[in-house]
């Protein structure tokens, strides 16, 4: 559906505004900052958004979706579920994020873990909806016998959650992409952990369906 032309100015806001609070946080970023940025008078940007709140939390959604759209872009072609999670893992270590000033579901989290419930609670949401996309393709691949049956899935795609924001974090202090490399190998054994053997064949050679080649007698 096309959209109306405030709704296109709408967009242009949002897309403005997303990398300013990226970088600066909702407290350094003020509404003048955004104005400048549109080139909007006060009463234009006003019309779109009642509060810097309502700005800064579409911000937030515009930025994350872009982030999580990026990085995980080509993923639902991968058939395999380790393969697929080696893809997400790579890619969330080797691409940058779209928005400028790095990873905004990072950037939030920390920025409004005391200061702003709203931001907060958008980036929980989007931390648990991350969560369950890892935790949907292990429970995938459990069902076609990718991944053993006895990993739990939502544990699991926590701990991947928590290894790559955390070297992230680390990166991004350091200047360096080891921590994130450093947890890309880790997360690499810890996936060959998790990946179901081949069943024997009669000749004990490893064969994913052993059924599929035998011969009538």
């Amino acid at each position: 559906m096309r959209m109306t032309k405030g709704e296109v100015t709408r967009q242009k806001i949002i897309e403005a505004a997303a990398p300013i609070f990226n970088q600066r946080g909702y407290a350094g970023c003020s509404m003048q900052d955004v104005l400048d940025a549109t080139g909007l008078e006060k009463g234009g940007l006003y019309r779109h958004f009642s509060s810097k709140e309502e700005l800064a939390a579409e911000s937030f959604k515009y930025a994350t979706a872009q982030a999580i759209e990026f990085r995980n872009r080509g993923l639902e072609e991968i058939p395999h579920s380790i393969t697929k999670l080696r893809y997400f893992v790579e890619r969330f270590v080797t691409v940058t994020s779209p928005i400028p000033g790095g990873c905004p579901l990072m950037n939030t989290a920390i920025d409004s873990d005391d200061g702003n419930p709203q931001l907060r609670e958008l980036a929980r949401k989007a931390i648990e909806d991350w969560k369950a996309r890892i935790a949907k393709v292990v429970k995938g691949g459990i069902q076609r016998g990718e991944i053993r049956k006895d990993i739990d899935a939502r544990r699991f795609a926590n701990t991947i959650f928590a290894i790559l924001e955390g070297s992230l974090m680390i990166s991004r202090i350091e200047g360096s992409k080891n921590a994130l490399k450093d947890a890309q190998i880790t997360l690499e054994t810890m996936l060959e952990g998790i990946s179901q053997p081949a069943a024997p064949d009669f000749a004990g050679n490893g064969r994913s369906n052993p059924t599929s080649d035998r011969k009538a007698s």
